[in-house]
C-alpha cells in the first residue's frame, strides 16, 4: 500500500468536499485523530473500512491509491465514469443502484439528473445492439422457420427497428416479399407483413391482408389474433374480442387471447368481465405450477377492484 499517495488523496479528497476531519470522523465513526493520522502517514484505516471511505469521497477503492485521483460529488458519479469505460451492464446496474439510494434520500442534484438519463441513454444502445445481434443469430438458423422462437425473433427484430424509425425500410422489404413470392406466401410471412401495416397504422391494409391470409390458414390462431390485434387499434372492442376468441379455440400461446380480451374489457369500462378473466387466468397458471404468472394475473386484477365498487 503507497501510504504517501493514500494520506495526500485523504486530506486532497476532503478538502475537495470541504469536510472538516471531525466530519469524516462522524462520518466514518471513527475518531478526528484517526483521520488526522491518515492524512500525516502516520497510520492506515481498517482495510474494511476502504470502502466506506471511497464512497465518502465519491471515489473507487483503487483511486484512494492513485495520484491523479479527483473526488467525485458522490460515488454514483464516479461509478458512472467507471461504466462510461466499460460499458458493462453489471456496472450500469451499479451506478443505477446508487443513484436510486440518492434518490430515496432527496440528495439528487441537477447533474445528477442529468447523468442519471444519459446512463440510461448508454445502456438503451446497448440493449438495442444486443438486441438485433441476437435475433439475427436466431434468423440466421432456417431449419425451421415456423417455429415460435424463429417467428419471434422475426416479429420483434421488426418492431424495434419499427421503434428506431425504420419501418418504411421494413415495409418495403415485406412488399419485396410478397410479390417475389406472387402472393403464395407461407404462414409466418404472411404475419409479418400484416404486422409491418398495423405498426405503420395502415389499419385498413393490414386487416385486408389479415383476412385474405385468414382463408388460406383458417387454423393459424396468430392470424385471428393479429386481426384482433386491428381490431383493437381501431377501437372495435367487440370484434376484437371475437376474433380473440377465434384465437383461443384454436390454442394461443400461453394463453395470450385471455390477457388481450380482458383488456379489452377494461378499454369498454367492463370492469367486472375484466377481472373474472385475469382470476380465471390466474387460476389456470397456478393449475400448471405458474405460480409468479398467477399472481401477476391477480395484480392486474387488483388493479381495478375499486372501479368495480363504483
Amino acid at each position: 500500500m503507497n501510504s504517501t499517495v493514500f494520506s495526500e488523496n485523504m486530506k486532497k479528497f476532503r478538502l475537495a468536499k470541504k469536510y472538516t476531519q471531525e466530519d469524516v470522523a462522524e462520518k466514518l465513526c471513527v475518531t478526528s485523530q484517526s483521520v488526522s493520522r491518515w492524512e500525516c502517514g502516520t497510520t492506515l484505516p481498517d482495510v474494511l473500512l476502504l470502502p466506506e471511505i471511497a464512497k465518502l469521497y465519491g471515489v473507487m477503492v483503487d483511486d484512494l491509491f492513485k495520484r491523479q485521483s479527483v473526488a467525485y460529488d458522490n460515488y454514483a458519479q464516479r461509478l458512472s465514469a467507471l461504466y462510461e469505460i466499460s460499458r458493462d451492464p453489471e456496472d450500469f446496474l451499479r451506478c443505477r443502484h446508487e443513484y436510486q439510494k440518492l434518490m430515496k434520500s432527496g440528495e439528487l442534484s441537477m447533474h445528477d439528473k442529468w447523468e442519471y438519463g444519459w446512463l440510461h441513454k448508454a445502456m438503451m444502445y446497448y440493449c438495442k445492439d444486443e438486441a438485433l445481434k441476437w435475433f439475427d443469430k436466431v434468423l440466421a438458423d432456417k431449419t425451421d422457420k415456423n417455429s415460435l422462437p424463429y417467428r419471434r425473433a422475426a416479429s420483434m427484430k421488426d418492431s424495434l427497428l419499427f421503434s428506431l424509425g425504420k419501418g418504411e425500410e421494413i415495409i418495403k422489404e415485406r412488399q419485396r416479399e410478397m410479390y417475389e413470392a406472387n402472393w403464395e406466401l407461407d404462414e409466418r410471412e404472411w404475419i409479418l407483413l400484416i404486422e409491418a401495416y398495423e405498426r405503420a397504422k395502415q389499419y385498413e391494409k393490414a386487416f385486408s391482408i389479415c383476412k385474405e391470409a385468414i382463408k388460406k390458414y383458417p387454423d393459424n390462431w396468430e392470424l385471428y389474433f393479429c386481426a384482433g390485434s386491428i381490431c383493437e387499434d381501431i377501437e372495435k372492442y367487440d370484434e376484437a374480442i371475437a376474433y380473440y376468441e377465434k384465437a383461443g379455440n384454436i390454442g394461443t400461446y400461453f394463453f395470450a387471447e385471455k390477457y388481450s380480451i380482458a383488456m379489452c374489457y377494461r378499454k369498454l369500462e367492463k370492469y367486472k368481465e375484466a377481472y373474472q378473466i385475469y382470476l380465471e387466468i390466474a387460476d389456470i397458471h397456478r393449475k400448471n405450477g405458474y405460480d409468479v404468472e398467477a399472481d401477476q394475473a391477480l395484480g392486474y386484477a387488483k388493479e381495478i377492484e375499486d372501479k368495480i365498487k363504483q
